[in-house]
This record gives structure tokens, sequence and C-alpha cells, in this order.
């Protein structure tokens, strides 16, 4: 039985929903700003976060409180069904909901309807350069994912591959838009030797990129171009690695299938986010806990989002307390 057909039936019954606004400061003069949906059903309520970075999109979603066709009896899969038009970060949002509602109506735990236990989550932090040895102060055992550029001084580039605590890193080659970053083969090739041990995430495989990796092509890894298994399989070559950031793949079996698929082709994995701000920074918890918990799991509580450093946060490994519904 697959992982999905083990959810795919539960009932789903949607009395009501809501639409909260959600919003935090994560960089200095940049305010982030998302929607919770909140389903309501046998006196429970499923959540779950659209992760759309604009801001007038979410604008726009939440000013359509009462109109969305979502009251009913369903199974999971009948609802699915019913989301298929909706961009991928909404159809997450929403499917992640009705996954959290369904097993809360029928009280059980993620874990408990796949057949799978939570395991320790490994986490690293996805920060800054300026911040890292800021970071490392407060915790010794602290481990990263960085975006490596050109403006990287050499002395910084030593003195982080001297301290081993790089495990990604993210070249961004694959991102369009603000986010992107062209194929630069000397940066690769720089980076690449100076940390011998890190996944090379998304490089822009032109061909003198792709000679420049040759050496460490068993380190490449995948991340802005997977939103379903067949994206794998169109790949230039099988990975030995590839992120999941689950809101990338719209409809959960699509994310299921996809993790069945990794696991009999042999591929690891580790996990990522959209810097949730609510319920789906538990939700990309909790699946990494179960599918991937000893990847470098970019996931990090959110207090490792802060503009600065701060004290007294959770460590990895990130001991999970399973919970009814879909929740970390």
């Amino acid at each position: 039985m697959s992982t999905y057909d083990a959810v795919k039936d539960l009932s789903l019954e949607i009395e009501g929903y809501d639409l909260e606004p959600l919003e935090r400061e994560v960089a200095r003069g940049f305010t982030l700003r998302r929607t919770v949906i909140v389903l309501h059903g046998g006196g429970e309520e499923g959540r779950g976060e659209d992760v759309d970075y604009d801001p007038y999109v979410q604008q726009q979603f939440q000013a359509r409180r009462g109109e969305l066709p979502l009251v009913g009896e369903h199974t999971l899969d009948s609802y699915s069904l019913l989301q298929s038009g909706q961009t991928e970060y909404r159809r997450w949002a929403l499917e992640s909901a009705a996954l959290d509602l369904a097993l809360r109506e029928a009280g059980k735990s993620l874990g408990e309807a796949i057949g799978r236990e939570p395991k320790p989550l490994r986490f690293v932090v996805s920060t800054r350069i300026a911040n890292v040895f800021r970071w490392l102060e407060l915790y010794p055992r602290l481990r990263f994912k960085l975006d490596p550029d050109r403006d990287w001084p050499d002395e910084v580039v030593e003195r982080l591959s001297s301290a081993g605590v790089v495990d990604t890193v993210d070249f961004k080659g694959i991102y369009r838009g603000v986010f992107g970053s062209p194929a630069d083969p000397e940066l690769y090739a720089r980076i690449a030797a100076a940390f011998p041990q890190a996944w090379i995430e998304d490089p822009a495989l032109t061909r003198e990129a792709a000679r420049a990796l040759e050496p460490h092509r068993d380190r490449i890894t995948w991340d802005a171009a997977i939103h379903e298994w067949s994206d794998v399989e169109a790949l230039p070559f099988m990975p030995r690695c590839l992120n999941s950031k689950p809101s990338r793949f719209g409809s959960v079996r699509r994310l299921f299938d996809f993790y069945d698929a990794c696991e009999r082709n042999g591929i690891a994995l580790y996990g990522g986010g959209q810097f949730e701000l609510g319920p789906g920074r538990q939700q990309i918890q909790l699946l990494a806990s179960l599918f991937h918990p000893d990847g470098p799991n970019d996931v990090a509580p959110s207090g490792y989002n802060a503009i600065e450093p701060v004290d007294g946060l959770a460590v990895s490994p990130l001991e999970l307390t399973p919970q009814v519904g879909f929740r970390g």
C-alpha cells in the first residue's frame, strides 16, 4: 500500500472555515504576510498555511472569506480533487488543513495513520554569512545551509571550511526573478572545493558549470525544480539526495508519492521550507521527522529566523511530541 493510500479515504466533514492573516518582520524593513486556513468540523479544526510571498496575493485571498466552496462531506481524496485548479502554494495550504482536520476527526496522528514513528529531527540554520559565527557563539554545535556568492572573502571561506559547520551550499541557479543567481563556474568550483562534505544545491548546469562541478557531481542536489516525481526523472542525472519542500508539491498525493518513489530508488532526502510563520512550520518539521529525520533539514524552529541571534532556543536534534492531526 502506498503512503497516500493510508490517508486518502479519511472522512472529512467541513462545517465552516476562517482565513486568518499572519505577518512577521523577518528582516529589517521587510514584513512577510501569510494566510492561515482554518477548517472547522466535528468540534475540531484543521490548519494550513498559504506561503505565497506576494502580499497582494495574500490580501486578495483573505478578502474571499465566505466565498470558497469548502463546506460539505468529503474524503481527503475527493476534497483534494476539488483543489486541483489552485496554485501549488494555495493548494498545499488547503490540503494540509484538510489532512489536519481529517486526522483530528479520526483521532489519529499522521504517524499513526501512515505507520511511521517520528524520530529526533536534525536541523540546520539558513542565515546570512555575517551571522554564522555569532550563532556559533551561542550554539557551538549548530550547522548551516548558506547561499554563497562572489563577495565572500577568502579568509571567511577558509574560516568556515576549517570550522566544518556547513552542510549545504545553495547556489540558487534554478530560481528565477529576485531569488535567482546566474551560473558561475568559478564560484561553484571554489565553494565545492572549500566545503568537500557539503551538498551542492541548485547549480545552474551550463556546459562550463557542469565541467567545473564534474568532480563533485555525486554531491549535487536539487530543490526549486522539484514539484513531483516526474521532475526527478527529468533531471540530467539521478541524484543521491534531494531537498523536499512540501508546499512546492501542492497536493498531499504528489508529496507522498514522491516520498515513496525516492525510497524505492534509494534517494536520500532533507527538508526545506518557505519561511513558514505558523502551522506550516510544525507540519514541515513533522514530515521531516517521519520521512528523513537524519538529513540536513532546513526546518529550524522559527526563533532561528530572528534578525539577530538569540539565546535559549531548542537545539538539534529536535524532539517532537506526537499529536493528533497533522501537527508536530
